[in-house]
């Protein structure tokens, strides 16, 4: 068993580029490259963000391979999901290799458990994990909606201590921050600066594919208590943050690195790329922002 991690600060749920329906690697290394000097935390690999579910596993290895060697030493999450619980277990173990600080791990989608069927799935991943796991609490995406009675008794498991906080539910988050069993990370970009004001770790963000140094020290403003720096930087994101998910994502954020010439806007279908009126718009919000 690997050492507990820490998971406090800006996480970056990293995209896959593609070219030709291909991992484009040259592409991957590039932007990783882009992002390590601007101050992140750690990225998260084949994550939602990064269309993992549209990529073989022989894939995602590929694309986890190519991001440790962009960034030697940068703490790396490795996002998994699944509803079969054996493959599942499988996969994990094979993970077991892999120089990882933790596992990105939702509910099993589709199936919707009941709380005690998704007790035992968190409990089997981490009692097989060699890494800490970081539950994925995203009811809109698996259809499982975790209690805060369920997450409180995930939190007693040695190897489970965080979560990505996507689900909906801020009286929730509050509890979760003031047990301070679990390290509470934002995972809805426009509750970002609530999270951390109430006393969450930092966030794992799809929008900090952009304006990256800029979460950074909006980040550390809230650390050391000065809000109201902190709030300057935030109010002029609130805007680009909802334009990134008008459509799915990640096509948003495809868009604006591909307008930065890092990779191309190309996503796997049945994914698409943003609208043409849109990613008019995101270049325009990320250029108010940067004024």
């Amino acid at each position: 068993m690997h050492a507990p991690s820490t998971f406090s600060g800006l996480w970056i749920p990293l995209v896959t580029p593609f070219r030709d329906n291909t991992v484009d690697h040259t592409a991957l290394r590039k932007l990783v490259q882009h992002l390590v000097p601007q101050g992140i935390a750690g990225i998260v690999v084949c994550g939602s963000t990064g269309e993992a579910a549209a990529l073989s596993a022989d894939e995602q290895l590929a694309v986890l391979d190519t991001v440790a060697q962009a960034a030697p030493g940068l703490p790396l999450v490795m996002g998994l999901s699944g509803y079969h619980l054996p493959d599942t277990l499988d996969w994990v173990r094979t993970l077991r290799t892999r120089p990882l600080a933790g596992l990105l791990v939702p509910a099993p989608h589709y199936i919707r458990p009941s709380q005690a069927g998704l007790l035992q799935w968190f409990t089997a991943i981490a009692d097989a994990s060699a890494h800490s796991v970081v539950v994925y609490d995203i009811p809109a995406r698996t259809g499982a909606l975790l209690t805060l009675a369920t997450l409180r008794t995930l939190a007693q498991h040695p190897n489970i201590i965080a979560i990505k906080d996507c689900g909906g539910d801020l009286a929730k988050t509050q509890a979760l921050i003031a047990d301070r069993q679990l390290q509470v990370l934002a995972g809805d970009d426009a509750n970002i600066f609530t999270t951390l004001a109430l006393g969450g770790t930092g966030a794992i963000a799809a929008s900090g594919h952009v304006h990256t140094a800029r979460l950074v020290a909006l980040m550390h403003h809230v650390v050391r208590g000065e809000l109201g720096a902190a709030q300057a930087l935030w109010r002029p994101l609130l805007p680009l943050i909802e334009a990134l998910f008008a459509e799915p994502n990640p096509g948003p954020v495809k868009a604006l690195l591909a307008q930065q010439g890092l990779m191309q806007a190309e996503l796997r279908p049945p994914m698409t790329a943003a609208s043409v009126a849109l990613t008019t718009q995101l270049a325009a919000l990320s250029a108010a922002v940067a004024v």
